[in-house]
C-alpha cells in the first residue's frame, strides 16, 4: 500500500509518501519559524494561510522525488488532530478532496499517534507493548501502549508541557523564537551545579507532571541576577543549564517509575523534545540501569512532519479502517479515545 500522508497541524507543512512494502519513498517539509519569530510565537490565521501557500507545492514535489504518480497512490493520511483549527483544515479539506478526486480513500490521523510511532520508521523500531514519553510543546504524556490503538494514559503535565516551559523559559531570557533549542544550545556552555532548580512532582508518589512552578522559579531566578534589566551572558547560560537539567531529570524520575510499574523493558520518547541531546543521554543513563532499551526517531521526524502521518495511516488503512466524505478536523482529541486495529 503507498499513502500519501498530509501534516498541516501547527506551524510545519509535511508532505511524505509511505509504501509498506518498500518504506518511506519521498518527504517534503516547510517550516513557518522565520515567519513567526518576528511575533515571538505561532500567529494562527498567518500559519493557516502559509500552509494554502506551501501544501500543493509540496505535494508535487514530493510526488516527484518518490518517482510516483497519483494513479500510483492507494491512500490519503492527513493530520485531523490536535492542533490549531484553521491550519488542520488546510490539511483535511486538501487532503479529503484529493482522495475523492483520485478515487482512493483517506483516513484522519492523530497527531500523537503519528508522534508515538515515528521511532519506527527506524532500522531498529520498538516493539509492543512500551512506555511512550510524548514530549512536545503541547503535549507532555506517559502512555502505556500495547498495541496501535491501544493506548493507556499513565500521567501527564496538569500545567504547562515541557515543550512550552522551554518556550517561555527562552522569553524569560531573552532568546529567539523558537525558544526550545536555543535554551539546549546555551545550556551547553553553562555551569549545571551553580543552581539547583526544583523536580516537580517527584517527592510523592504518581506519574503527572507540572513545570508552570519551575517557570516561575526560573523568573525570579533571572529577575534577581538582572542589573539594569539586563541579564549577564554567563547568568543566561548557567540559568539555561539549570532549567533544561530539572526538565529532563523529572522526565527520566517520571519515565523510571512508568517502567517500573508496568514492567516494560522498553521506552519511546517522541515529540519536537524527544530531539533534546540532554534529555537523551539522561533517558539513555536511566534505561541503561533499569535493563532497559531505549528508541527515538532521527531528529527531522521529532518535529511535526508528513512520514509520521503517512506510516501512523498506513498501519490503520491496512487494518481496513477510512474516514467518510466527512472532513475531520478535532483541535483536541485524546488519545486513548482511538480505537483499536
Amino acid at each position: 500500500m503507498r499513502v500519501l500522508g498530509i501534516e498541516t497541524s501547527c506551524d510545519e507543512t509535511g508532505v511524505a509518501i509511505y509504501d509498506t512494502d518498500k518504506g518511506l519513498l519521498g518527504d517534503a517539509l516547510y517550516s513557518q519559524v522565520a515567519m513567526h519569530a518576528e511575533y515571538g510565537g505561532v500567529v494562527p490565521e498567518l500559519a493557516s494561510r502559509d500552509h494554502v501557500r506551501k501544501l500543493l507545492p509540496l505535494v508535487r514535489e514530493t510526488l516527484q522525488q518518490a518517482g510516483t504518480t497519483p494513479e500510483q497512490l492507494d491512500a490519503v493520511a492527513y493530520t485531523a488532530g490536535p492542533g490549531l483549527i484553521g491550519a488542520l483544515m488546510v490539511g483535511a479539506a486538501t487532503g479529503r478532496a484529493m482522495a475523492l478526486g483520485w478515487g482512493i480513500p483517506a483516513l484522519g490521523v492523530h497527531h500523537m499517534e503519528g508522534h508515538l510511532l515515528a521511532p519506527m520508521l527506524e532500522e531498529t523500531p520498538p516493539a509492543f507493548p512500551f512506555v511512550a514519553l510524548l514530549v512536545s510543546g503541547g503535549h507532555t504524556q506517559l502512555v502505556r501502549v500495547d498495541a496501535i490503538g491501544e493506548y493507556s494514559l499513565l500521567g501527564e503535565s496538569l500545567d504547562d508541557a515541557a515543550g512550552e516551559a522551554f518556550d517561555k523559559a527562552a522569553k524569560m531570557l531573552g532568546l529567539a523564537y523558537p525558544g526550545g533549542p536555543e535554551v539546549a544550545r546555551m545550556a551547553e556552555l553553562g555551569d549545571r551545579s551553580r543552581f539547583r532548580f526544583p523536580r516537580p512532582m517527584t517527592d510523592r508518589p504518581g506519574l503527572d507532571m507540572s513545570f508552570s512552578g519551575l517557570k516561575t522559579f526560573t523568573l525570579n531566578t533571572s529577575n534577581k541576577l538582572r542589573v539594569d534589566g539586563e541579564l549577564a551572558e554567563q547568568d543566561q547560560y548557567d540559568i539555561a543549564a539549570a532549567f533544561e537539567e530539572a526538565v529532563v531529570e523529572t522526565l527520566a524520575i517520571k519515565c523510571r517509575r512508568a517502567l517500573q510499574q508496568t514492567g516494560f523493558k522498553q521506552l519511546v520518547i517522541a515529540g519536537g523534545v524527544s530531539a533534546n541531546q540532554r534529555l537523551r543521554r539522561k533517558l539513555g543513563d536511566m534505561v541503561a540501569k533499569e535493563k532497559a532499551e531505549l528508541f527515538y526517531a532521527r531528529p527531522r521526524f521529532c518535529t511535526d512532519n508528513g512520514a509520521m502521518i503517512a506510516f501512523a495511516g498506513a498501519q490503520r488503512l491496512l487494518a481496513g479502517q477510512q474516514s467518510d466524505l466527512t472532513i475531520l478536523a478535532q483541535p483536541r482529541w485524546p488519545l486513548d479515545t482511538l480505537p483499536g486495529i
